[in-house]
């Protein structure tokens, strides 16, 4: 069983990471299902979606939940139904969830330059302080996205957008944490995230801070 690593931020919160090394019937076979997941797992046609899917039924269950304590609402997010927070994610060969009495969102992201043709279309302020010449220019900006990921996850709003509503403040990748705020129907709303390396992933997770009206 390849839990990859558990960290418990504090006694309400705690995150659970999974690296991905079983085949399908391995994930498949030991984990129960409630119908409609069932249904889904069989209609996705990549299987590396799939073993996601399964891995995160994984996760609940070291965190002692299962598929049946899951649901998602109109707006895609999900909920554990003894009220608690929950966020996941998944990408290749890795997953994870967040569970915690507050407010939380959690991302993980394959390090790849790809991001750098893409960053327009979800930084803009954020280019004031990181650089194309920076050498640690694609972390960076794999950083932004997963806080930025993690913070439109956790807000659950629809009409939010990332470059738009969402601002992540200057930070360092020695930092391994920074702070963002999101501006939104004249409300505006301080987070913490905080993020690590974990082989040639990038784990992003944010908690709300405070908000003001």
């Amino acid at each position: 069983m390849p839990i990859h690593k558990i960290i418990h931020l504090n006694p309400t919160t705690s995150i659970y990471i999974w690296k991905i090394e079983e085949d399908f019937n391995t994930l498949f076979r030991a984990i129960p299902l409630k119908d409609i997941s069932l249904a889904r797992v069989e209609s996705m046609k990549d299987v590396k979606h799939q073993k996601g899917f399964l891995s995160i039924r994984h996760l609940l269950k070291i965190a002692n939940y299962d598929d049946f304590d899951l649901f998602y609402d109109e707006k895609g997010k999900p909920h554990l139904k003894d009220g608690k927070e929950i966020s996941i994610t998944h990408s290749f060969d890795f997953s994870a969830i967040i569970i915690s009495d507050k407010k939380v969102g959690i991302d993980i992201e394959l390090r790849r330059d790809k991001v750098q043709l893409i960053a327009k279309k979800f930084v803009d302020i954020e280019f004031n302080y990181i650089q194309k010449n920076d050498k640690e220019y694609t972390n960076l900006l794999t950083v932004v996205w997963g806080a930025k990921e993690s913070i439109y996850k956790l807000y659950n709003q629809k009409g939010l957008f990332f470059i738009e509503n969402i601002v992540v403040h200057p930070f360092k990748m020695i930092d391994d944490k920074g702070t963002a705020e999101v501006n939104y129907d004249n409300r505006k709303s301080l987070y913490d995230f905080a993020f690590e390396e974990i082989e040639n992933y990038t784990l992003v997770y944010a908690l709300e801070q405070v908000e003001n009206a």
